[in-house]
């Protein structure tokens, strides 16, 4: 028996190992225009099968002719990437942020992850920028050339124009309706991708900087990262003293610990001395056990008295459904309903993706069979003629016993997406929050989410993600296809770059200054008022 799974074992490594191979080998191979007209079609007919609220920010007739007028276009044989540039646009037209199409690119070996991981940051990766009115600036500098100032503009990289790079790369996703701010933060934060993509990895980038009203071209190389030693460290917060403890297992699942990025996806700080104000940061709502933190930082706050809770949504792009309605039932003043029970487009949507399309094939034996008419069974047509599936997040719940009765700001931007967006409409719908910051990247009355899986197109190998439910928040908006809009807009200029202030959160402190809250001893909702 052992030998057996060995053998299948080494069989699939095998072939794995060819199949990489095999795709790297005609990753640039023409394809012929039948073939290529064949996965419009397949794109098309997937989406109508599986997308609910398809046509929601555009017309059936205008998506016909848009998939109609895209495979007139299609008059010769072209690459995979060169047809992902052209379907990439139409599919975009949606108008839905969690609708992705991704281009079939060369797949690294091992050894080749290896020796570029081994060579150390890359390029792009020793920089942060921010995209700021169609330009690109320098936010972080950590490369070894400190001649970059903080603030400066990247005109061109490998004599391209990065106003045309940003055009470009705009047209290839898109962001929930009609919004104004998602595009910015997404390409300031997946430059390096999108360029990846179409040039493979590099280890040398000519960059030219405007900075101080002059020009400065500069060759970054890759960088060996610095040996690190010890375990990860964290920040914990009792009363108003830091201190700085090794990470344990417990810690890290609390707090959400990214392995990647070396952070916590959740923290919680006090800002005063008197422990008043205290500044909850949430980058993903996903990893660890939020319940626990939630739990702990609440019962917290409530024996500090802390009068104010500040909320930090920024560039966090969403998560788990589960955890920010767990946030939520400690943030809400009355009992509610979270969503909306999640409409789809029938009742086998559900089935025909799964959410075990990648999971091992006895797992798909076991689980499948139990899956299916569940789904079916639960999945009812509503008196409108659409299909919902109902949820426990639809249901009517108390708010937490240790529910935070002070005063609550959030922190939004352009990079507050999917969930983040979802708890914000509820914050925002119930007047429970004053949001500062600009339109949230996500939509107010929900996008199209939930379980995602990911279809692959027969020919050109090009992958689209496509969302399977409707996910809204209790709370709308008349204004369809906006984000929540901040009661206090603060928007950066390109020499606030240069500094490393914090806009938002200096303006928090200052209202804070100017509108006080005094509690009485007993602390109840009732008993908080403001000077």
């Amino acid at each position: 028996m052992r030998k057996i799974l060995l053998l299948s074992f080494f069989s699939l490594l095998l072939i794995q190992c060819t199949s990489v191979k095999e795709h790297n080998e005609h990753l640039n191979d023409l394809i012929p225009e039948s073939d290529l007209k064949e996965d419009v079609d397949f794109t098309y007919q997937k989406l109508q099968r599986l997308q609910p609220k398809l046509y929601w920010y555009i017309s059936k007739k205008e998506l016909d002719f848009k998939f109609d007028s895209l495979k007139s276009t299609i008059t010769k044989p072209m690459t995979s990437y060169e047809f992902y540039k052209k379907l990439s646009p139409v599919v975009s037209s949606i108008r839905q942020g969690h609708l992705i199409v991704s281009p079939s690119v060369k797949i690294l070996s091992k050894s080749e992850q290896e020796a570029i991981k081994e060579l150390g940051a890359g390029p792009f990766s020793q920089f942060e920028f921010e995209i700021l009115n169609d330009k690109m600036y320098v936010t972080k500098n950590r490369s070894d050339d400190e001649a970059i100032q903080t603030g400066a503009e990247v005109i061109s990289i490998n004599d391209q124009k990065t106003s045309e790079l940003i055009h470009e790369y705009y047209t290839l996703f898109a962001s929930d309706g009609y919004n104004k701010t998602f595009k910015r933060k997404r390409v300031s934060k997946m430059f390096s991708t999108f360029y990846t993509n179409e040039n493979g990895p590099q280890n040398s980038l000519k960059y030219v900087f405007k900075q101080s009203d002059s020009l400065y071209t500069t060759s970054i190389k890759r960088k060996a990262a610095p040996k690190k030693e010890g375990n990860g460290a964290l920040m914990k917060v009792v009363g108003h003293e830091a201190k700085i403890n090794f990470l344990t297992s417990k810690d890290k699942k609390t707090y959400g610990y990214n392995e990647n990025t070396k952070m916590n996806n959740r923290d919680l700080k006090f800002i005063e001395k008197d422990n008043s104000i205290a500044l909850l940061k949430i980058s993903h709502f996903a990893l660890g056990k939020p319940s626990r933190f939630y739990e702990e930082s609440f019962m917290k706050m409530q024996q500090y008295k802390t009068k104010t809770l500040i909320i930090d949504l920024r560039n966090n792009p969403g998560g788990s459904l589960k955890e920010i309605e767990i946030l939520y039932s400690y943030l809400s003043d009355a009992s509610y309903a979270f969503t909306d029970p999640f409409q789809v487009v029938s009742k086998t949507a559900l089935i025909e993706k799964t959410p075990f399309s990648k999971a091992p094939l006895f797992a798909k034996f076991f689980i499948t069979p139990f899956y299916a008419p569940y789904m079916y069974l639960n999945v009812h047509k509503n008196e409108d003629g659409d299909y919902y599936i109902p949820n426990s997040a639809s249901k009517r719940k108390p708010i937490n016993k240790n529910a935070f009765r002070g005063k609550i700001y959030v922190m939004i931007n352009g990079g507050t997406f999917s969930a983040s967006s979802i708890i914000s409409s509820n914050l925002k719908g119930s007047k429970r929050a004053t949001f500062v910051g600009e339109e949230t990247g996500g939509a107010y009355n929900g996008t199209v989410a939930g379980i995602m899986p990911t279809v692959k197109l027969p020919n050109s190998d090009i992958k689209i993600t496509i969302g399977l439910m409707v996910v809204a928040p209790s709370y709308k908006t008349a204004l369809e296809g906006r984000g929540i809009f901040p009661d206090k807009e603060i928007i950066p200029t390109p020499a606030d770059f240069k500094s490393s202030k914090d806009l938002e959160l200096s303006w928090i402190l200052e209202d804070i200054k100017k509108n006080p809250i005094i509690f009485s001893e007993n602390q109840n909702s009732e008993d908080i008022t403001l000077k």
